[in-house]
């Protein structure tokens, strides 16, 4: 049997002095509602304050404008889906490399193809070209946090002689890119309502499959 990997904490980002304020997180709750109904574009700070039960006096004590406000929503959803990961991650990894990266990619389309993810990545796609701050925290927190994670993953895969991988960050980028697929697309442009778990399966099983012959050792 493979010895366990055990992973190095990384973080997230650095927190924002709001989260650990309740009154922040209730003001983040009730923008969540708001955008996710409405849209970046549809929503006003006026119903965000009301969804969130503060006067929009106080809304604006801790967010001064909306695209302010979604991008810290970003922040702080991001870093609680990092935790989430981070639980599995940071502990002791068993199996060998196949097993590992099938569980690493049905845990990434679960969480990509959960619909507030999919709503989320949709409006930050439409408003990053004006906001393009928006667009930066989101990859930085997202797809760039995700890419470190496997990349450190695929290491220890490497050290224990599994997988032959000159560079892992390019490989973990590829991964994370064949792991998609048609799934994560479809939803996106709305060809399918809702991902189906068989098309999951075979897209983790294809991703895992290729990926594993491309970069085994030789010899």
């Amino acid at each position: 049997m493979s010895d366990p990997i055990t992973l190095p904490a990384i973080e997230a980002g650095a927190p924002h002095p709001g989260h650990s304020d309740e009154k922040a997180k209730q003001i983040l709750d009730g923008a969540r509602e708001i955008f996710l109904r409405e849209g970046f574009d549809g929503a006003s700070m006026n119903d965000i304050a009301r969804a969130a039960g503060v006067s929009k006096g106080t809304l604006y004590v801790y967010f001064q404008s909306k695209d302010q406000l979604f991008a810290e929503l970003i922040r702080h959803d991001k870093r609680q889906q990092a935790e989430r990961m981070c639980l599995w991650l940071d502990g002791e990894i068993e199996g060998d490399a196949r097993e590992v990266l099938t569980e690493l990619a049905r845990r990434l389309l679960t969480k990509l193809t959960d619909p507030y993810n999919v709503a989320q990545v949709r409006t930050v796609m439409a408003v990053a070209p004006k906001f393009p701050e928006i667009g930066r925290t989101f990859w930085e927190t997202g797809p760039e946090y995700g890419t470190r994670r496997l990349a450190a993953i695929l290491d220890r895969l490497v050290a224990r002689g599994e997988l032959a991988i000159a560079d892992t960050r390019v490989a973990a980028t590829l991964f994370l890119q064949m792991c998609q697929g048609d799934v994560f697309r479809k939803l996106m442009f709305c060809v399918v309502d809702t991902a189906d778990a068989a098309e999951i399966e075979a897209a983790v099983e294809t991703a895992v499959e290729v990926f594993s012959t491309a970069f085994a050792p030789r010899g």
